[in-house]
């Protein structure tokens, strides 16, 4: 498991919030943790797979896509501080995402 920390999650969240604001053609500053990537930004759930590859590629995770569709089964990713806090569960737990399902909530929020 990789430490998240707090160079990471700004670093990250640069990455999405830049991501969206070039891929949905919106200015940067329109963007907060309540919009909503479908309804707000006309956007789809192929711009996670193509920001899952770039995360992927700058942090070096080992994830399948079958792995993060399982998981965002029951736990969708509607808005980008959604969008965000699941990148940071991929960087952290790589394939044992799953895993998060199964630990008491304390536990998984590192309590």
């Amino acid at each position: 498991m990789a430490q998240i920390t707090a160079d990471t999650k700004k670093e990250v969240r640069e990455i999405i919030y830049n991501f969206f604001s070039e891929e949905c053609e919106v200015n940067r500053s329109e963007l907060n943790e309540n919009t909503n990537i479908i309804e707000d930004l006309d956007g789809d759930s192929l711009m996670f797979l193509e920001l899952l590859e770039i995360i992927k590629a700058r942090f070096n995770i080992d994830i399948q896509l079958q792995t993060i569709g399982k998981y965002m089964i029951k736990n969708p990713a509607e808005t980008i501080g959604k969008v965000t806090d699941l990148t940071m569960e991929v960087i952290e737990y790589e394939n044992g995402i799953l895993d998060l399902e199964m630990m008491p909530a304390a536990i998984a929020a590192g309590a």
